[in-house]
């Protein structure tokens, strides 16, 4: 494609999402407020990005104050956005909900913006990550150079409505991600890198290549019939249990910003009961107990990468 076909897409879609969170800041300052509750977390500085976290203290804010934090963290796409000391590398996070009561024209003009606004989310997203053709190191400096400042997991964060929810609880969630991987689509991702020709730090571009050409070496070796598995740790993150009285069903949402519950009190809807995010302790946590998984080697570190085989 056209790289400067690319770019005009890409600033358009990102013009059009600006105006896009400013209608919907609009919409939800207007709205008659139910209830509002967001809980702030501490900043996470310059440097610290990579720390293991093992505690989190949690601040509740409630009301118009909540509405209004929620609002602005909304359209928080910037660098400048944040505080001087706070890491661009990590997006900041503020959990809890705004729950707003709507008649049946304002939740229709509403839900359609909402959706409007997620699908140019993931419209960006797949511009930069798929369109570009870049590989991720190379996203940056591209994103950045057109878009200078710009936070792409804040950008990405689509928004979750929540329609005449019951009840609003929260919790913290603390996992891996794991997925499954062919040997041979691991080494077209290895061979990508090495043909890529970069230097990666702290290596040069000659010992960066060497290196990888090692792990290809170290997969070739592996039997056709070799399970390979990403198994990437997550940092915790808050969640959000929600539970629908009339369906009888519960729905787990990742919970970075503050989720959008829809009250449709033409229907009889009524606020939702909001719990509490307690604070983070990883001493406290109980795991439940799980059957012993079958042992993984680790073959790659650096991606995570782990075989059933000795």
């Amino acid at each position: 494609m056209d790289k400067y076909d690319l770019i005009l897409r890409m600033n358009t879609h990102f013009n059009q999402l600006e105006s896009s969170l400013e209608s919907l800041h609009q919409q939800l300052a207007e709205f008659p407020l139910l209830a509002a509750q967001v809980f702030t977390l501490p900043d996470i500085e310059k440097g610290q990005e990579h720390e293991a976290i093992e505690q989190i203290n949690v601040t509740p804010v409630v009301g118009e104050e909540a509405r209004e934090l929620g609002l602005q963290h909304f359209r928080r796409l910037f660098i400048h956005h944040n505080k001087q000391n706070v890491s661009s590398k990590a997006a900041v996070r503020l959990p809890g909900v705004l729950c707003f009561a709507l008649d049946k024209t304002e939740y229709r003009d509403c839900i359609t913006l909402i959706e409007h606004i997620n699908q140019l989310k993931h419209q960006l997203e797949h511009i930069i990550t798929v369109e570009s053709g870049l590989p991720s190191e190379q996203r940056f400096e591209f994103v950045h150079t057109h878009l200078h400042g710009l936070i792409t997991l804040n950008t990405y964060r689509t928004l979750t409505p929540l329609i005449n929810p019951s009840s609003v609880r929260f919790g913290w969630a603390n996992k891996n991600i794991i997925k499954n991987i062919t040997k041979e689509d691991l080494l077209t991702q290895l061979n990508k890198s090495l043909n890529a020709g970069r230097a990666v730090p702290p290596f040069t571009k000659e010992q960066w290549a060497e290196w990888v050409s090692k792990e290809i070496a170290d997969v070739q070796r592996l039997p056709e019939t070799a399970k390979l598995k990403i198994k990437r740790p997550v940092k915790v993150q808050p969640i959000a249990r929600v539970w629908y009285q009339e369906q009888q069903k519960q729905v787990q949402h990742p919970c970075p910003m503050p989720l959008i519950a829809l009250c449709q009190t033409e229907l009889g809807a009524s606020m939702p009961k909001i719990g509490e995010l307690p604070n983070y302790d990883a001493a406290q946590i109980k795991h439940k107990h799980k059957p012993q998984a079958k042992p993984l080697r680790l073959l790659i570190p650096r991606l995570h990468l782990y075989t059933d085989l000795e």
